[in-house]
């Protein structure tokens, strides 16, 4: 439902249908009603390991710009390895960087995916 001013503006109503109740109420039906040009964020993931200085920098490039993520710490302890993580992004070094689905790399990667200069 939207409210504007005290005064509902818009329900939106499910269809009795089997399955999935949650066909038109949901938070991407409402943003796309109010602005049907809105971008849903990329979902982002990053592969780190405690005390990492270039895993650091990776999660203050994307924390400076507003973007959230998901962080999955690897070593030891943590249930995921260097084995666990060269399967999944082909490399056995943090940070690994994941954008809506799409491996970006490491830091520097991540660097230049924002275009921002290197020293």
């Amino acid at each position: 439902m939207l409210v504007k001013n005290g005064v509902i503006e818009k329900v939106f109503a499910e269809p009795d249908l089997p399955g999935d109740p949650f066909v038109v109420s949901d938070a991407d039906t409402m943003l796309h009603y109010i602005n049907p040009n809105a971008k849903e964020p990329e979902f982002v993931t990053i592969f780190t390991r405690e005390g990492c200085p270039h895993c650091i920098r990776a999660k203050e490039i994307l924390n400076e710009r507003g973007i959230q993520y998901e962080e999955i710490k690897t070593g030891q302890g943590t249930g995921i390895s260097s084995r666990t993580l060269r399967a999944t992004t082909g490399r056995s070094t943090v940070p690994q960087i994941f954008i809506g689905g799409k491996h970006i790399g490491g830091r520097d990667d991540l660097e230049r995916y924002f275009g921002i200069a290197q020293a």
